[in-house]
């Protein structure tokens, strides 16, 4: 039970989280435009299905689209029925998706971990890649947010059940309390909304890890505690109703979608995603930054202490000390089951191990709480964190500089390693003299100062580095708004950007598509006689640079470019 001293903590840690999450996850949202491929191509498939006003089959260009579920589909389309279409607005149900992953979390540890609930939380959103995922238009925050979710339900309803119910009493005859079923109705609810988001890996994940935790604490009547029918059939009910209506819709999704986009691009490299089977190492470090060295100094730590830990006495649920050691191995298995699972698949991608991130946070916090009370860290382990976290803001002040591959000035050189070495030294001796309570605190702030920097001074360059909305524009602002655009020899990044921003599909010269009119072309800069020899006999006349991205424009036409009007 908490104290109310913890109770009226809630709203002061509720407000400080909201305050994080809306400045670390929406603010800035649409200061640069769509990257990639996949983010203008998933925000068209939610705009054209809502143009279609067809909730089922998701469509890109008049086609069905059917590599993904369609759950983020669905809240961008609400989305935009709320908000308009916009390319800030196509990324808002991942920001809203980390934001309830966020409370979650922190509505997890309150209940068995209270002194590491409000550092979970808020270290979880300040990972690179929570912050970094919860800005895209993708499927990866709401799967990893579901997920979340979900798990953290299992385990508050039956790992931990003293908590979930109150202080009844419990045992395998009673079952579960009223508490208990809502909390399994929640994860079996959250575990289809994950279905809904990217597919079968969603329940065939969460059960590697409840099989894992039960076979590590040797508690197999979780498993059967797990398999509730009325759990069973409200993840039916919710998941399924879509995949029966897709699949009557489309023929072929079933085997475009079960097939190749899932066990094909697990046991193939069909997507070209191959990759060394320790890739998710460096992946790993990365996502978790500026706080990877301290989240692997407590996963060790964690590892080591369940090792020699003795065993757990049957049935003993209801002491404060085996909730938290049951929540140790449990997260453990959660953040290591993912990665490994996906280090095995041929086809790797940076986001697959996303739904990991928040066990490995939440063992940095549970880690910290216990250190509280205990020595500072040494200079070796203040300085190897402070090194990570304070070179976030050298790096967002010369960001601009490397973008545009420009010679940086040697006074910017000594302002940025004066700010790092000062930066640094201050978060290493403020560790150093405070405790490890104070690692989240000298974390978050050149965080927050780098994020700021990144999205007001850096968003310019990175927009017409990364984005295609400025080159939409020019282009808009070039040729007649009828006239058909093309690409030529590009990155698909440049074609799904443009068919966004312009709104329309663009064709491919290295698809054959070309335009029987008169039409705009976007190629790499300097490319005028390999475009004339795929555009013959028709004339080619350059009419615009977009130099950010080593692009030029090129018309098109039977006449001369001077025939363009708007």
């Amino acid at each position: 039970m908490q104290t109310r001293e913890q109770s009226g903590r809630l709203w002061i840690e509720l407000a400080t989280i909201a305050a994080f999450c809306a400045f670390l996850f929406f603010f800035g949202l649409g200061a640069i435009g769509l990257a990639g491929a996949d983010e203008p191509r998933y925000a068209q498939i939610a705009r054209e299905m809502v143009a279609r006003h067809d909730w089922i089959t998701p469509v890109l260009y008049g086609r069905p689209w059917l590599e993904k579920p369609v759950l983020y589909y669905w809240e961008a389309m609400v989305a935009y029925k709320l908000f308009g279409v916009a390319d800030w607005v196509a990324r808002l149900p991942s920001a809203v998706s980390a934001t309830t992953m966020v409370f979650a979390i922190l509505w997890f540890l309150r209940r068995c971990c209270f002194a590491a609930a409000l550092d979970a939380a808020l270290i979880s959103a300040a990972t690179a890649a929570c912050i970094g995922f919860s800005r895209a238009a993708s499927t990866d925050m709401p799967l990893a947010a579901t997920f979340t979710i979900a798990m953290l339900c299992w385990f508050a309803a039956l790992a931990a059940p003293a908590h979930a119910c109150a202080g009844s009493v419990q045992n395998a005859k009673e079952g579960l309390c009223a508490a208990g079923k809502w909390l399994l109705l929640a994860f079996y609810g959250f575990l289809a909304l994950a279905t809904l988001a990217k597919g079968p890996v969603a329940p065939g994940l969460a059960a590697l890890i409840v099989l894992s935790y039960a076979a590590l604490t040797r508690q197999w009547k979780l498993v059967r505690a797990t398999l509730w029918w009325p759990g069973i059939l409200l993840f039916f009910a919710v998941a399924v109703p879509w995949y029966i209506a897709v699949q009557h819709a489309n023929p072929e999704f079933a085997r475009e979608f079960f097939l190749q986009q899932n066990l094909a691009r697990f046991g193939t490299n069909l997507y070209r995603h191959k990759q060394p089977f320790w890739y998710y190492v460096p992946v790993l470090a990365a996502a978790l930054a500026p706080w990877t060295i301290s989240a692997l100094a407590a996963f060790a730590t964690m590892v080591a202490k369940v090792k020699g830990a003795k065993p757990r006495a049957q049935g003993s649920v209801a002491m404060q000390a085996e909730i938290e050691s049951g929540v140790v191995v449990f997260l453990l298995m959660w953040a290591l089951v993912r990665v490994l699972f996906f280090s095995i698949s041929q086809s790797k991608l940076p986001g697959y191990i996303l739904p990991a991130i928040p066990a490995w946070t939440m063992l940095l916090a549970i880690w910290i709480a216990g250190k509280r009370t205990g020595a500072a860290p040494g200079w070796p382990a203040a300085l190897a964190h402070s090194v990570l976290a304070a070179g976030l803001i050298p790096m967002a002040l010369i960001l601009p500089l490397l973008i545009a591959r420009s010679r940086i000035p040697s006074a910017a050189v000594a302002v940025t390693v004066a700010t790092c070495v000062a930066v640094l030294f201050a978060m290493a001796l403020t560790l150093r003299r405070r405790g490890w309570q104070m690692l989240r605190f000298v974390t978050l702030v050149p965080v927050i100062v780098a994020l700021a920097y990144l999205v007001s001074a850096d968003a310019p360059a990175l927009d017409a580095k990364v984005s295609a909305r400025r080159l939409a524009a020019q282009i808009t602002a070039t040729v007649p708004g009828a006239a058909p655009i093309a690409v030529f020899h590009t990155r698909r990044e440049v074609e799904y950007g443009l068919a966004f921003y312009l709104n329309h599909a663009v064709a491919s010269y290295d698809r054959n598509e070309v335009p029987g009119a008169d039409h705009l072309v976007v190629a790499p800069a300097a490319s005028a006689a390999a475009l004339a020899w795929a555009a013959a006999p028709r004339r080619v006349s350059s009419v615009g640079h977009f130099p950010a991205q080593g692009l030029e424009l090129f018309w098109i036409s039977a006449g001369n470019a001077a025939s363009m009007t708007h």
